[in-house]
């Protein structure tokens, strides 16, 4: 006789108490490690975020709860981006658009209500207001080594880079890309 047929064989010959307790720890073992697998992933690969503030409006709102990964992420212009600054808020993550990124030089034209990257017009079709509020930027400026430009959509509501308290974002601060609204039900879906 092979192995399983010998096992199986021992199994049916065993009191039925003693196959239910069996069945029982086996099932537990299964959900401690899909409980297990589970915190793995929402610790290291996606993180549920809340919303504060308004100064994603359109894009987001306040209350609104957002699913956010990290891994393998390398931020690009038009990502929503969630961060941490340093003497900022240290108990509070930022959520912004990323306008620009290494390398980049930005200006805002103040007046006309445009942002331009390398001296190209940024197309926003994601904000509902120009940029007229200046805060502290004097530009043009040019994005650092490993460092982001970030703004909020609703650019005249929105502490930014524009703000010598957020200035350039180092990217090793950032946390993860918004990937989609999870929260409230009637907004799920992805962001753009």
């Amino acid at each position: 006789m092979d192995e399983k047929k010998k096992k199986r064989k021992k199994k049916e010959q065993l009191p039925p108490e003693v196959q239910a307790q069996r069945e029982a720890y086996d099932w537990i073992q299964s959900l401690i490690s899909a409980l297990l697998i589970c915190v793995l992933v929402f610790v290291f690969v996606l993180r549920i975020m809340d919303v504060k503030g308004s100064s994603m409006v359109p894009t987001l709102h306040n209350g609104d709860r957002v699913l956010v990964s990290g891994l393998f992420y390398e931020p690009a212009r038009g990502d929503i981006v969630v961060f941490k600054k340093d003497g900022y808020d240290d108990n509070k993550a930022l959520v912004k658009r990323v306008i620009a990124v290494a390398g980049d030089v930005v200006n805002i034209d103040f007046e006309r209500g445009i942002v331009y990257v390398n001296g190209d017009a940024v197309e926003e079709d994601y904000i509902d207001v120009l940029t007229t509020t200046k805060l502290d930027f004097i530009g043009p400026q040019t994005v650092p080594d490993s460092c982001l430009f970030v703004m909020g959509d609703n650019r005249n509501a929105s502490t930014d880079s524009r703000d010598k308290r957020i200035g350039m974002v180092d990217k090793r601060l950032v946390i993860g890309k918004v990937l989609l609204v999870v929260y409230p039900f009637d907004s799920f879906g992805g962001v753009e």
